[in-house]
């Protein structure tokens, strides 16, 4: 079942932060490289994130996070951005994440699937995403449901920057 959240009051920390267990573990190193104690480190990591959440990407008007549920458990999560409202809008998505239990299995894939399809519901529109060339498994996601590659160098919307470390990916709904 797709959910759609629109509001950090909606959310469900835990579950959320379950399908984000392993970035978040990678960030403890990160961001509080010099802590002897991880697990505090881990609950300060959590709470950057979940305090980005609500003081970042909540309050920007057509933001919103998508939340893949199968049997009660959230097992695949993206965030988007509406980043250019006209005649085609523009979508910024990023975070995509799946517990990885669940891996390997196409929630992933499933999961963008059934936003572009709620997407289209609405009319034409660019999905913008910006990938890790590292990351093979998410550009294979990606490119299994319809994105290009559209430069070597991708662009994060939201921040308004550049990155040569990633691909610029579009999906194209015109």
């Amino acid at each position: 079942m797709l959910i759609e959240i629109t509001s950090y009051n909606d959310i469900d920390a835990r579950k959320l932060m379950d399908i984000y267990a392993e970035s978040n573990r990678e960030n403890v190193d990160y961001f509080y490289p010099d802590m002897s104690d991880k697990r505090a480190a881990l609950a300060l990591v959590e709470e950057r994130f979940l305090g980005f959440l609500k003081t970042d990407f909540f309050v920007h008007p057509n933001s919103s996070y998508y939340i893949l549920e199968e049997e009660g458990i959230w097992v695949s999560a993206l965030r988007l951005s509406l980043v250019e409202d006209c005649q085609c809008r523009r979508y910024y998505m990023e975070a995509i994440e799946t517990r990885p239990s669940f891996r390997l299995k196409g929630f992933a894939s499933k999961l963008v699937y059934d936003v572009i399809q709620k997407l289209k519901a609405k009319g034409p529109f660019v999905l913008c995403d910006c990938v890790s060339k590292h990351n093979e498994q998410s550009l294979k996601t990606h490119l299994k449901c319809g994105f290009q590659i559209v430069s070597n160098e991708g662009f994060d919307y939201l921040q308004n920057e550049e990155n040569p470390r990633c691909y610029a990916l579009e999906y194209r709904f015109v």
